[in-house]
């Protein structure tokens, strides 16, 4: 909930903005910086701050850009502040993880309600491009109520990425939906301090029954935010969900499975796969729970093979094709990817498709470098194992390798590894997952489709 009584503070001893009448400023006074008159004017409880040309009454502290800043960024909807862009004394250090501000220029004028984590690099997130806006219940349900609207015209099941973060004006909330059940990953510490609330929203907009709060990953650590596993809302299931996408069967585990349990977001381009799988020998490698495996027995794959190194995501991706009836035509394979291709390749054997979605090998800037070398790397190994006229399929969901990288490197990989080829497709997230334009990390995930010589 939205925080009262405490107000901007002006003069040097902090005495200004704590409801008192007795201020060390002059009402109507001047901001000579900003060649614009400043007031600030008590009304009950709140303040009036602003200055002649932009008044905004709130009775939150106040987040201010650096004179140096681009505010256009921010007006244009960019969502981040970083910590080098905003004015961070002793104050703003002070105020709680996951609290609201108002966010203002550096002449002064406000600009949206924010949400702060002095801690974390990006120092605030816009919750709301209206300052004034309020962060409750119906802020939540408004939001959650927009995000299904759009799923519902795209999806006959109700099973999806619900919210995607800063794409949905949640910031740092990720909610994907697995029927009567729901699965959030609260990555930012206003979503972590109102998980309940953000619960109950949830339940009363879609009627969910279930609410799983899985608070695990990188990202919680880089916002300071301990790892924490809970049910919210109702009783977590005794037994993996099964979802039905592109007519194959999945099992996702909502509590002891990577991420939400399933990764949706590769929904469409496991469907481009299934137009290349008819009569083929399938290899997934990275498989989790049989993702492009499964669909290309469901589309009628003569075989496949998952290789993955978690003994748990292979007994998901059997008991899926136990619940399609195509067990006999799987195989698992527990193993290091990298050592997998490389045995295979010496016992000689080749497939018709080649599937490899790895885990992110560059998660951030610092790790773009080995992350590029680990994706040639896979692409090299995998296109050894494409049979004359074969397809390969290679999968990223690191934000910080963009498609132009990736696709260097892939290409290089195939070319070491003895083979050419030309790109057919490139497929992304599903529009479950969509992307804002003014931030790359919401366009994370990217596919290449490659056809190799004959």
């Amino acid at each position: 909930m939205r925080q009262a009584g405490k107000s901007r503070e002006f003069d040097a001893a902090g005495r200004a903005g704590r409801g008192s009448d007795r201020q060390r400023w002059r009402p109507g006074g001047a901001d000579r910086r900003a060649g614009r008159a400043l007031s600030l004017v008590p009304i009950g409880a709140t303040w009036q701050i602003g200055t002649e040309r932009n008044h905004v009454m709130s009775d939150l502290p106040v987040l201010r850009l650096r004179p140096k800043s681009k505010p256009q960024a921010i007006r244009h909807g960019f969502p981040w502040v970083f910590a080098d862009e905003a004015v961070l004394d002793r104050r703003t250090r002070a105020l709680p993880p996951g609290g609201f501000a108002l966010l203002e220029d550096a002449e002064r004028r406000a600009m949206a309600l924010v949400t702060v984590n002095p801690v974390s690099k990006i120092v605030a997130r816009v919750m709301d491009a209206d300052p004034e806006a309020r962060i409750d219940g119906a802020w939540l349900r408004a939001r959650i109520r927009r995000a299904l609207a759009m799923r519902e015209r795209l999806y006959d099941a109700p099973f999806y990425r619900l919210i995607h973060a800063e794409a949905d004006g949640l910031p740092g909330l990720v909610i994907d939906r697995f029927g009567d059940a729901a699965v959030m990953q609260p990555n930012a510490a206003w979503a972590d301090a109102m998980a309940t609330q953000i619960a109950d929203a949830l339940a009363e907009v879609t009627g969910v029954s279930t609410v799983i709060m899985n608070g695990q990953g990188r990202a919680r650590t880089l916002e300071g935010l301990d790892e924490r596993m809970e049910v919210l809302l109702g009783a977590a299931p005794t037994a993996p969900v099964q979802v039905t996408m592109n007519g194959a069967t999945y099992l996702a585990d909502l509590t002891g499975g990577q991420k939400t349990g399933l990764f949706l977001d590769q929904r469409p381009n496991h469907a481009f796969a299934q137009r290349l799988a008819e009569g083929a020998d399938t290899l997934d490698v990275f498989s989790h729970v049989g993702g492009f495996g499964l669909a290309s027995l469901a589309a009628g794959a003569s075989r496949a093979t998952c290789v993955d190194g978690s003994a748990a995501a292979l007994d998901l991706a059997m008991g899926g094709a136990t619940a399609m009836g195509v067990a006999d035509r799987l195989e698992t394979r527990r193993a290091d990817a990298f050592k997998a291709m490389e045995e295979m390749a010496a016992e000689d054997r080749r497939f018709d498709l080649v599937v490899c979605d790895p885990p992110a090998f560059a998660p951030s800037k610092q790790a773009l470098d080995a992350g590029l070398r680990a994706y040639e790397r896979v692409a090299r190994l995998a296109a050894q194992l494409v049979a004359p006229g074969g397809y390969l399929v290679l999968c990223s969901c690191s934000h910080a390798a963009d498609l132009t990288q990736f696709r260097n490197v892939s290409a290089r990989g195939i070319g070491r590894g003895g083979r050419r080829g030309v790109l057919i497709h490139a497929g992304q997230a599903g529009p479950d997952h969509p992307t804002l334009p003014q931030l790359a990390e919401t366009g994370y995930l990217k596919a290449l489709f490659f056809r190799l010589d004959g």
